[in-house]
């Protein structure tokens, strides 16, 4: 059976605060694929991960870079950089979902999408599929994603209209019938957010491509995935 990608949710956001660098660390130890996460853009063009628009210092988009990593996470942690997340993950898939962008501000992006340990590995999708349509025709080799909440009635058009290969749909509305009509025209599939192992094993054994969760160990038993050999296991 084909085994769909482990991806973090916002890293391994089951077991550390979402999106913090201890969240990414304990992703690529639990040996998740990859890992998914958000980035806005600060006032001065800085990317940052984060998922919401806002800090108790005001909206991103109107911070500086400095004003902004002045805020603390709920973790203690400064708000990190994507170039910090990047190199955390090192050669481990990097899905980053665009939630707001100026496009003044898309060539600070893929600037660090360029300079990521493997920028191949890299990967940007969004819910405002214009944002997706313009950043693919800035870099015509990235690979691009459009969200979904909805079964749309022709998702390949919507795919298509916005230049995108991969389809992050939410796990409920993905049946056969849709992973079937991706695949059919080159395209992919990644569920999200699923958490349990009952739904992982129903979306690996019809076919998706990649499945997202919060706890990426459990995705691993659900898919199948051998875990990672330590030590510890030889000798008990």
């Amino acid at each position: 059976m084909h085994r769909p990608l482990v991806i973090a949710h916002r890293g391994a956001s089951g077991y550390e605060y979402e999106n913090s660098r201890a969240a990414f660390r304990r992703a690529v130890a639990l040996d998740a694929d990859g890992a998914e996460l958000d980035v806005h853009a600060t006032r001065d063009g800085a990317i940052v991960v984060h998922h919401d628009p806002e800090l108790p210092a005001g909206r991103i988009a109107t911070l500086s870079f400095d004003e902004a990593r002045e805020c603390r996470l709920p973790n203690g942690e400064t708000l990190p950089l994507l170039t910090e997340v990047l190199e955390i993950l090192g050669d481990r898939e990097a899905w980053v979902e665009v939630k707001s962008l100026q496009p003044a501000h898309e060539p600070a992006l893929l600037a660090v999408l360029a300079g990521a340990p493997n920028p191949g590995r890299c990967s940007v999708h969004s819910f405002d599929h214009r944002i997706v349509q313009r950043l693919g025709q800035r870099q015509p080799s990235l690979r691009c994603g459009v969200l979904l909440s909805a079964y749309v009635l022709d998702p390949i058009a919507v795919m298509e209209s916005a230049g995108a290969t991969v389809l992050w749909q939410e796990w409920h509305m993905i049946d056969e019938e849709l992973v079937n009509l991706a695949h059919s025209s080159g395209r992919e599939v990644i569920a999200w957010t699923v958490n349990e192992i009952g739904e992982m094993e129903r979306l690996a054994a019809i076919g998706v491509d990649g499945i997202c969760g919060n706890y990426p160990d459990r995705l691993r038993i659900a898919t199948g995935a051998k875990a990672p050999f330590r030590a510890t296991d030889q000798w008990g």
